[in-house]
């Protein structure tokens, strides 16, 4: 099975338990379980990690992700709050009511793979606020309300940011990308303009994930486990 579930990219690291208990299914059924998509699955865990293929050492990973909302579907404009009184909306995020989800699960899995044993991975979270009236299709958002979320989780390591993972998405969000940083030897550096599109990339991930994932031994997979999924077949479109 291939899921979305972000928690389930690296279950261990909020419900050890439960990944255990997956694995045992998963072995006695002789069953496969990984998680993928965009984020988290491939931008601020995955591809950094392929980066690091070319690296002598590392001592640093930094991925920065900004998403215009505007351009998103309506259930993530309301996930991030586009609308909401802004302390209202910290409260929810404080509660893990609202909020991109798998964050810190992202960094865990990136300091797995590298084997770092890190010694925290801490997350905080607040409003975007809007400084003018915005609208979209969906929402329209007064002046001084919530039009987005700021979050940010940090690996640490004998008291260093080790993995740093931001991600600003909001409504009018200026210049979207997705940039990551190597420290290193060499140092990596990683632009895509524009930022890799959620909806359309998210399912070609479930499906370019499946032979990779049968391929394997049976058991709870972690993305990095499998061999790279890449697109392969049909005829080029356009």
């Amino acid at each position: 099975m291939a899921s979305t579930c972000e928690q389930l990219i690296y279950p261990a690291l909020a419900s050890p338990a439960v990944a255990r208990e997956l694995e045992v299914l998963c072995l006695h059924a002789k069953a496969r379980i990984v998680a993928t998509g965009v984020n988290p699955g491939f931008v601020m865990d995955l591809l950094p990690l392929c980066l690091t293929g070319a690296c002598r050492d590392v001592d640093q990973i930094t991925v920065e992700r900004v998403v215009d909302a505007a351009t998103r579907r309506q259930p993530l404009q309301a996930k991030i709050g586009c609308g909401q009184d802004p302390a209202e909306f910290q409260s929810k995020l404080h509660r893990g009511q609202a909020g991109h989800a798998g964050l810190r699960e992202s960094a865990a899995l990136v300091a797995h793979a590298l084997g770092w044993p890190l010694d925290a991975v801490t997350e905080q979270s607040e409003p975007v606020i809007a400084s003018r009236d915005l609208a979209t299709e969906f929402f329209a958002v007064a002046a001084g309300r919530t039009c987005g979320i700021h979050q940010r989780a940090v690996g640490w390591r004998d008291g260093v940011e080790r993995i740093t993972l931001d991600i600003r998405m909001h409504l009018a969000a200026p210049d979207p990308r997705d940039f990551i940083l190597i420290k290193g030897r060499p140092e990596l550096r990683l632009r895509m303009d524009g930022g890799v599109p959620g909806e359309d990339a998210t399912i070609a991930a479930l499906i370019n994930v499946v032979p990779r994932l049968l391929a394997a031994p049976p058991g709870l997979r972690l993305l990095h486990e499998l061999a790279l999924p890449v697109w392969h077949g049909g005829r080029p479109s356009g």
